[in-house]
Protein backbone atom coordinates (compact mmCIF):
# COMPACT_ATOMS: atom_id res chain seq x y z
CA UNK A 1 0.00 0.00 0.00
CA UNK A 2 1.73 3.45 -1.28
CA UNK A 3 2.21 5.92 1.42
CA UNK A 4 0.13 8.98 1.41
CA UNK A 5 2.40 11.99 0.74
CA UNK A 6 2.07 13.96 3.59
CA UNK A 7 2.89 10.77 6.01
CA UNK A 8 5.64 10.03 4.37
CA UNK A 9 7.02 14.11 4.48
CA UNK A 10 6.16 13.75 8.04
CA UNK A 11 7.86 10.46 8.63
CA UNK A 12 11.43 12.39 6.88
CA UNK A 13 10.93 15.23 8.79
CA UNK A 14 10.73 13.34 12.24
CA UNK A 15 14.39 13.82 13.18
CA UNK A 16 14.90 17.10 11.69
CA UNK A 17 12.28 18.18 14.28
CA UNK A 18 13.67 16.10 17.11
CA UNK A 19 16.91 17.87 16.67
CA UNK A 20 15.78 21.27 16.09
CA UNK A 21 13.65 21.30 19.38
CA UNK A 22 15.32 22.69 22.15
CA UNK A 23 16.31 25.72 19.90
CA UNK A 24 12.83 26.31 19.09
CA UNK A 25 12.03 25.87 22.64
CA UNK A 26 14.96 28.71 23.02
CA UNK A 27 12.85 30.99 20.77
CA UNK A 28 9.47 30.07 22.33
CA UNK A 29 11.36 31.51 25.53
CA UNK A 30 12.18 34.59 24.21
CA UNK A 31 9.00 36.00 22.39
CA UNK A 32 7.81 35.29 25.32
CA UNK A 33 9.70 37.20 27.45
CA UNK A 34 9.27 40.45 24.99
CA UNK A 35 5.72 39.93 25.15
CA UNK A 36 5.49 40.32 28.96
CA UNK A 37 8.14 43.83 28.59
CA UNK A 38 5.35 45.34 26.41
CA UNK A 39 2.37 47.54 27.79
CA UNK A 40 -1.09 46.69 26.14
CA UNK A 41 -0.84 49.57 23.59
CA UNK A 42 2.28 48.23 22.65
CA UNK A 43 1.05 44.05 22.81
CA UNK A 44 -2.05 45.73 20.21
CA UNK A 45 0.36 46.70 17.52
CA UNK A 46 3.02 43.74 17.85
CA UNK A 47 0.51 40.37 18.13
CA UNK A 48 -1.58 39.50 16.14
CA UNK A 49 -3.57 36.14 15.50
CA UNK A 50 -1.87 33.69 13.37
CA UNK A 51 -4.27 33.64 10.72
CA UNK A 52 -3.91 36.92 10.57
CA UNK A 53 -3.62 38.36 6.89
CA UNK A 54 -0.31 40.02 7.80
CA UNK A 55 1.72 36.94 8.72
CA UNK A 56 2.03 36.63 5.03
CA UNK A 57 2.28 40.35 3.95
CA UNK A 58 5.88 40.10 2.27
CA UNK A 59 7.04 43.64 1.74
CA UNK A 60 10.73 45.18 1.42
CA UNK A 61 9.97 48.54 -0.02
CA UNK A 62 10.08 51.51 2.17
CA UNK A 63 6.54 51.78 3.18
CA UNK A 64 4.15 51.75 6.06
CA UNK A 65 3.79 48.45 8.09
CA UNK A 66 1.85 46.74 10.77
CA UNK A 67 3.74 45.42 13.77
CA UNK A 68 5.64 47.38 16.57
CA UNK A 69 8.72 49.53 15.60
CA UNK A 70 12.01 49.65 17.52
CA UNK A 71 11.56 53.41 17.90
CA UNK A 72 8.43 52.85 20.11
CA UNK A 73 10.61 50.57 22.28
CA UNK A 74 11.99 51.25 25.28
CA UNK A 75 15.78 49.76 25.80
CA UNK A 76 15.34 46.96 27.91
CA UNK A 77 12.28 45.90 24.85
CA UNK A 78 14.82 46.50 22.04
CA UNK A 79 17.40 44.39 23.73
CA UNK A 80 14.83 42.05 23.91
CA UNK A 81 13.56 42.06 20.38
CA UNK A 82 17.48 41.65 19.62
CA UNK A 83 17.45 38.34 21.88
CA UNK A 84 14.68 36.96 19.79
CA UNK A 85 16.45 38.12 16.20
CA UNK A 86 19.49 36.26 17.90
CA UNK A 87 17.67 32.77 17.74
CA UNK A 88 17.34 32.61 14.18
CA UNK A 89 20.53 34.59 12.97
CA UNK A 90 23.84 33.10 12.95
CA UNK A 91 26.54 35.98 13.80
CA UNK A 92 26.66 36.32 10.32
CA UNK A 93 23.10 37.19 9.67
CA UNK A 94 22.58 39.20 12.65
CA UNK A 95 25.48 41.26 11.38
CA UNK A 96 24.06 41.73 8.10
CA UNK A 97 20.40 42.48 9.68
CA UNK A 98 22.16 45.11 11.42
CA UNK A 99 24.00 46.90 8.83
CA UNK A 100 21.26 46.94 6.53
CA UNK A 101 19.46 49.34 9.19
CA UNK A 102 23.31 51.01 9.37
CA UNK A 103 22.74 51.83 5.20
CA UNK A 104 18.77 53.32 6.15
CA UNK A 105 20.87 55.79 8.18
CA UNK A 106 23.49 56.59 5.31
CA UNK A 107 20.53 57.15 2.76
CA UNK A 108 18.63 59.48 5.47
CA UNK A 109 22.04 61.08 5.54
CA UNK A 110 22.64 61.45 1.38
CA UNK A 111 18.79 62.42 1.16
CA UNK A 112 18.31 64.34 3.64
CA UNK A 113 14.95 62.69 4.38
CA UNK A 114 14.55 61.66 8.16
CA UNK A 115 11.25 60.81 7.54
CA UNK A 116 11.66 58.36 4.92
CA UNK A 117 15.00 56.81 5.83
CA UNK A 118 14.59 55.87 9.28
CA UNK A 119 16.57 52.99 11.28
CA UNK A 120 14.04 52.81 14.17
CA UNK A 121 11.44 52.14 11.21
CA UNK A 122 12.11 48.05 11.75
CA UNK A 123 9.34 46.29 12.75
CA UNK A 124 8.57 43.14 15.06
CA UNK A 125 5.43 41.22 14.81
CA UNK A 126 4.06 38.23 16.67
CA UNK A 127 1.77 35.76 15.34
CA UNK A 128 -0.20 33.15 17.55
CA UNK A 129 0.54 32.15 21.17
CA UNK A 130 4.57 31.49 21.16
CA UNK A 131 4.68 27.19 21.60
CA UNK A 132 0.79 26.40 20.07
CA UNK A 133 1.30 23.30 18.54
CA UNK A 134 -0.91 24.67 16.18
CA UNK A 135 1.44 26.96 14.78
CA UNK A 136 3.20 30.08 15.93
CA UNK A 137 5.18 33.41 14.21
CA UNK A 138 7.01 35.88 13.91
CA UNK A 139 8.88 38.72 11.72
CA UNK A 140 11.33 41.35 12.07
CA UNK A 141 10.58 43.52 8.70
CA UNK A 142 11.55 46.88 7.33
CA UNK A 143 13.46 48.64 4.14
CA UNK A 144 15.60 46.16 2.95
CA UNK A 145 14.78 43.46 5.40
CA UNK A 146 12.17 40.91 5.57
CA UNK A 147 12.68 37.75 7.92
CA UNK A 148 9.91 35.33 8.59
CA UNK A 149 9.72 32.56 10.83
CA UNK A 150 6.92 29.76 11.72
CA UNK A 151 7.12 27.21 14.16
CA UNK A 152 5.62 23.72 13.80
CA UNK A 153 4.44 21.45 15.45
CA UNK A 154 6.14 23.13 18.50
CA UNK A 155 9.64 22.36 16.86
CA UNK A 156 10.22 22.66 13.35
CA UNK A 157 11.39 26.48 12.33
CA UNK A 158 10.62 27.61 8.38
CA UNK A 159 13.02 30.96 7.68
CA UNK A 160 11.47 31.87 4.21
CA UNK A 161 10.07 33.68 2.36
CA UNK A 162 13.80 35.33 3.42
CA UNK A 163 14.98 39.14 1.57
CA UNK A 164 17.68 41.46 2.45
CA UNK A 165 18.97 44.32 0.55
CA UNK A 166 21.58 46.54 0.52
CA UNK A 167 21.26 50.21 -0.84
CA UNK A 168 24.14 51.24 -1.83
CA UNK A 169 25.74 48.13 -2.22
CA UNK A 170 28.91 49.33 -1.22
CA UNK A 171 28.69 52.43 0.87
CA UNK A 172 32.00 54.75 -1.13
CA UNK A 173 32.08 57.72 0.78
CA UNK A 174 31.70 58.73 4.97
CA UNK A 175 31.95 57.18 7.93
CA UNK A 176 30.69 53.87 6.55
CA UNK A 177 32.95 53.84 3.47
CA UNK A 178 33.74 50.06 2.12
CA UNK A 179 30.85 48.79 3.71
CA UNK A 180 29.53 45.92 1.31
CA UNK A 181 26.97 44.15 3.25
CA UNK A 182 25.86 41.44 0.22
CA UNK A 183 30.15 40.88 -0.50
CA UNK A 184 29.57 37.37 -0.31
CA UNK A 185 26.50 37.04 -2.06
CA UNK A 186 27.83 38.69 -5.01
CA UNK A 187 31.86 37.24 -4.96
CA UNK A 188 30.81 33.69 -4.70
CA UNK A 189 28.71 34.18 -7.33
CA UNK A 190 30.99 35.89 -9.83
CA UNK A 191 33.35 33.35 -8.65
CA UNK A 192 31.35 30.67 -10.09
CA UNK A 193 29.85 32.42 -13.61
CA UNK A 194 33.78 32.93 -14.31
CA UNK A 195 34.60 29.41 -13.27
CA UNK A 196 32.03 27.83 -16.15
CA UNK A 197 32.39 30.76 -18.31
CA UNK A 198 36.67 29.53 -17.82
CA UNK A 199 35.89 25.95 -18.61
CA UNK A 200 33.53 27.12 -22.13
CA UNK A 201 30.46 26.83 -20.10
CA UNK A 202 29.16 30.17 -22.15
CA UNK A 203 25.75 28.66 -21.42
CA UNK A 204 25.61 29.83 -17.79
CA UNK A 205 24.91 33.32 -19.04
CA UNK A 206 21.65 32.99 -20.26
CA UNK A 207 21.28 37.04 -20.92
CA UNK A 208 23.49 39.90 -21.50
CA UNK A 209 20.88 42.40 -20.31
CA UNK A 210 20.03 41.73 -16.38
CA UNK A 211 16.26 41.92 -14.90
CA UNK A 212 15.48 44.98 -13.62
CA UNK A 213 14.25 43.30 -10.10
CA UNK A 214 14.35 39.87 -8.78
CA UNK A 215 11.50 38.36 -10.36
CA UNK A 216 9.61 36.45 -7.47
CA UNK A 217 9.17 40.70 -6.21
CA UNK A 218 6.93 40.96 -3.48
CA UNK A 219 4.47 38.11 -3.83
CA UNK A 220 3.05 36.28 -1.67
CA UNK A 221 3.63 32.32 -3.07
CA UNK A 222 6.54 32.48 -4.99
CA UNK A 223 6.00 30.37 -8.39
CA UNK A 224 9.00 28.35 -10.16
CA UNK A 225 10.78 30.18 -13.22
CA UNK A 226 12.25 29.39 -16.08
CA UNK A 227 15.08 27.13 -15.92
CA UNK A 228 18.04 28.81 -16.77
CA UNK A 229 22.16 28.25 -17.11
CA UNK A 230 23.32 25.07 -15.87
CA UNK A 231 22.23 22.39 -13.75
CA UNK A 232 24.68 20.73 -10.84
CA UNK A 233 24.26 17.30 -12.38
CA UNK A 234 26.13 18.58 -15.98
CA UNK A 235 28.51 21.26 -13.68
CA UNK A 236 32.69 20.30 -13.16
CA UNK A 237 33.25 19.34 -9.14
CA UNK A 238 35.03 22.16 -8.69
CA UNK A 239 31.80 24.54 -10.26
CA UNK A 240 29.01 22.09 -8.23
CA UNK A 241 31.78 23.06 -4.91
CA UNK A 242 31.53 26.75 -5.41
CA UNK A 243 27.56 27.02 -6.20
CA UNK A 244 26.87 24.30 -2.97
CA UNK A 245 29.34 27.20 -1.23
CA UNK A 246 27.08 30.04 -2.89
CA UNK A 247 23.55 28.50 -1.58
CA UNK A 248 25.23 27.92 1.95
CA UNK A 249 25.97 32.30 2.03
CA UNK A 250 21.78 32.32 2.41
CA UNK A 251 21.26 29.60 4.21
CA UNK A 252 23.80 30.35 6.41
CA UNK A 253 22.63 33.44 7.54
CA UNK A 254 20.71 31.58 10.05
CA UNK A 255 22.33 29.62 13.07
CA UNK A 256 23.70 26.26 12.21
CA UNK A 257 20.97 24.08 13.79
CA UNK A 258 18.60 25.77 11.30
CA UNK A 259 21.05 26.04 8.25
CA UNK A 260 22.01 22.58 8.43
CA UNK A 261 18.22 21.27 8.49
CA UNK A 262 17.47 23.41 5.59
CA UNK A 263 20.20 22.18 3.59
CA UNK A 264 19.09 18.59 4.24
CA UNK A 265 16.12 19.78 2.85
CA UNK A 266 17.71 20.82 -0.33
CA UNK A 267 19.70 17.76 -0.70
CA UNK A 268 16.18 15.86 -0.07
CA UNK A 269 15.06 17.30 -3.34
CA UNK A 270 18.31 16.69 -5.42
CA UNK A 271 21.02 18.90 -5.67
CA UNK A 272 21.92 17.84 -9.00
CA UNK A 273 18.38 19.03 -10.47
CA UNK A 274 19.59 22.73 -9.41
CA UNK A 275 20.83 25.07 -12.23
CA UNK A 276 22.11 28.55 -11.93
CA UNK A 277 21.87 31.03 -14.21
CA UNK A 278 23.62 34.61 -14.67
CA UNK A 279 22.40 37.90 -16.66
CA UNK A 280 24.16 41.09 -17.61
CA UNK A 281 28.06 41.69 -16.93
CA UNK A 282 30.67 40.32 -14.68
CA UNK A 283 32.48 43.54 -14.82
CA UNK A 284 32.86 45.75 -11.60
CA UNK A 285 30.17 48.18 -12.51
CA UNK A 286 27.91 46.12 -15.05
CA UNK A 287 24.70 45.06 -13.61
CA UNK A 288 24.36 41.76 -12.92
CA UNK A 289 21.65 39.15 -11.75
CA UNK A 290 21.31 35.36 -11.13
CA UNK A 291 19.26 32.75 -10.04
CA UNK A 292 19.66 29.39 -8.37
CA UNK A 293 16.77 27.77 -8.71
CA UNK A 294 15.78 23.68 -7.83
CA UNK A 295 13.09 21.70 -7.28
CA UNK A 296 11.76 23.18 -4.10
CA UNK A 297 13.27 26.57 -3.88
CA UNK A 298 14.84 29.96 -5.54
CA UNK A 299 17.59 32.12 -4.60
CA UNK A 300 17.95 35.60 -6.47
CA UNK A 301 19.81 38.52 -6.90
CA UNK A 302 20.01 41.72 -8.74
CA UNK A 303 22.13 44.73 -8.79
CA UNK A 304 21.05 47.01 -11.48
CA UNK A 305 19.46 49.89 -9.90
CA UNK A 306 21.77 53.20 -8.72
CA UNK A 307 24.50 52.08 -11.44
CA UNK A 308 24.25 48.90 -10.32
CA UNK A 309 25.17 49.89 -6.73
CA UNK A 310 21.83 48.42 -5.09
CA UNK A 311 21.27 44.84 -4.19
CA UNK A 312 18.66 42.78 -3.97
CA UNK A 313 18.35 38.96 -2.64
CA UNK A 314 16.17 37.02 -1.70
CA UNK A 315 15.51 32.90 -0.98
CA UNK A 316 11.75 31.39 -1.35
CA UNK A 317 10.52 27.87 -0.85
CA UNK A 318 7.46 27.59 -3.67
CA UNK A 319 5.49 25.31 -1.28
CA UNK A 320 7.09 26.03 1.93
CA UNK A 321 6.96 29.77 2.50
CA UNK A 322 5.23 30.69 5.91
CA UNK A 323 5.12 26.92 6.49
CA UNK A 324 2.53 26.08 4.11
CA UNK A 325 3.42 22.87 3.37
CA UNK A 326 4.69 21.97 7.24
CA UNK A 327 1.51 23.63 8.22
CA UNK A 328 -1.09 21.65 5.60
CA UNK A 329 0.50 18.37 6.64
CA UNK A 330 0.68 18.67 10.61
CA UNK A 331 -3.11 19.46 10.28
CA UNK A 332 -3.70 16.38 8.20
CA UNK A 333 -2.09 14.27 10.59
CA UNK A 334 -3.91 15.89 13.70
CA UNK A 335 -7.01 15.11 11.66
CA UNK A 336 -5.34 11.35 10.88
CA UNK A 337 -4.81 11.23 14.99
CA UNK A 338 -8.40 12.15 16.09
CA UNK A 339 -10.01 10.06 13.20
CA UNK A 340 -8.32 7.11 15.05
CA UNK A 341 -9.85 7.68 18.42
Amino acid sequence: MKMPTFLFSLLWSLPLAAAEAPATAGMQSAAEALMKLLTEAQRKDAVFPFQSDAREDFRYTPRERSGLPLDRMEPEQREAAMALLDTALSEEGRLKADQVRVLEGVLRDLEGRPEYRDPGKYYLSLFGDPGAASGWGWKFEGHHLSLNYTIVGGETLVVTPSFIGSNPGEVRLGEHQGLKVLRAEEERAKALVTLLLKEGRDEVVFSTEAPAEILTGEQRKADATKLVGIAVEDMSPAAKEALIALIQVYTGRHRAIWAEADWKKIEAAGVEKIHFGWAGGTEDGKPWYYRVQGPTFIMEAANTQNDANHVHTVWRSFDGDFGRDMLRDHYRQHEVDHGNH
